[in-house]
């Protein structure tokens, strides 16, 4: 039985969807605020966050933001009333799984989870590497993460590619086209 939890400020929704993804077998915690969420997602015990983006004080990107600067690991599916294409795509580039608006059948939420499960235990778990350092900066490419002086850094999914590129070839000059080609996967 996979442990998800669930952070959403609507109570009401919360009880709903959490007596519903009982009823199939999973178990789940609700957390009511992302402050707390943010350090009960890191606590290891969860196979999956379920991530409300509109929430007081502390927001669902922002909670994305800390969970992927600490642990790139854990699946995140963002379950958000902000369903604009732009919302979606900043969820998705700041490292969501899926992002799926409000409201949604919960039978569609289970399949999504289950889904998420599932490409989460092919993925190998002995994936760490050394990270690449070049002066303040340091990346984890296997966790798409990057910081400057111990500050994480928030990037984009591009602008961690490019980033990446630049570092792995430190005092070397980059051409257009390459950067093009390994960052941007673009000819």
């Amino acid at each position: 039985m996979a442990k998800v939890l669930l952070v959403d400020d609507d109570i009401e929704l919360g009880v709903m969807i959490k007596e519903y993804l009982e009823r199939e077998g999973f178990e789940v915690v609700v957390m009511g605020d992302g402050e707390t969420g943010v350090a009960e997602a890191l606590s290891g015990r969860y196979a999956l966050v379920v991530l409300d983006v509109m929430m007081p004080r502390v927001n669902g990107i922002e909670v994305l933001r800390r969970i992927r600067a600490c642990d790139n690991r854990i699946p995140v599916l963002m379950l958000t009333a902000k369903g604009d294409d732009v919302d979606r795509i900043i969820g998705l580039e700041l490292g969501a799984d899926d992002y799926v608006p409000k409201p949604c059948t919960p039978r569609e939420l289970v399949a999504r989870i289950r889904a998420i499960l599932r490409r989460a235990e092919r993925e190998p778990s002995n994936l760490r590497s050394d990270p690449l350092t070049v002066g303040s900066l340091t990346m984890w490419p296997e966790k798409r993460s990057a910081e400057w002086n111990g500050s994480p850094l928030g990037l984009t999914s591009t602008e961690f590619n490019l980033l990446e590129v630049l570092v792995r070839n430190a005092g070397r000059v980059v051409s257009k086209k390459d950067l093009s080609e390994q960052g941007l996967s673009r000819p």
